[in-house]
């Protein structure tokens, strides 16, 4: 972090590339999974089926994510990163450092 306690955009950047390759890693392992349940025992299909459930919606979110950190690479690329694209106004630093990808000042996230 530099002095004035904001992180620089290529950090930034580094944080945003780092978390995708992390979610990247996560939706193969899921992906695995679910392509692993093929047993014949009707109870233990009902069973993974649950958990299929499961696995399938933390892969929706993990997919959301992976869209809202490419969309935040191209506000970087672009220069409007840390700028709220409804009303213009700068993203908190703080809100940055919870929320990366996040294209909404506190306000417009309401």
């Amino acid at each position: 972090m530099q002095a004035s306690g904001k992180t620089p955009i290529p950090a930034r950047k580094a944080q945003l590339e780092g978390r995708l390759v992390e979610l990247g890693a996560r939706l193969e392992a899921i992906e695995e999974e679910l392509d692993s349940h093929h047993d014949p025992d009707w109870e233990e299909l009902a069973v993974q089926r649950e958990g299929d459930e499961v696995l399938e919606a933390t892969g929706e979110a993990g997919l959301a994510e992976i869209r809202q950190i490419r969309n935040a690479l191209k506000r970087i690329e672009d220069g409007s990163y840390g700028t709220c694209v409804r009303c213009g106004d700068a993203i908190a630093e703080a809100r940055l450092d919870v929320i990366p990808w996040t294209p909404l000042c506190r306000s417009c996230a309401k």
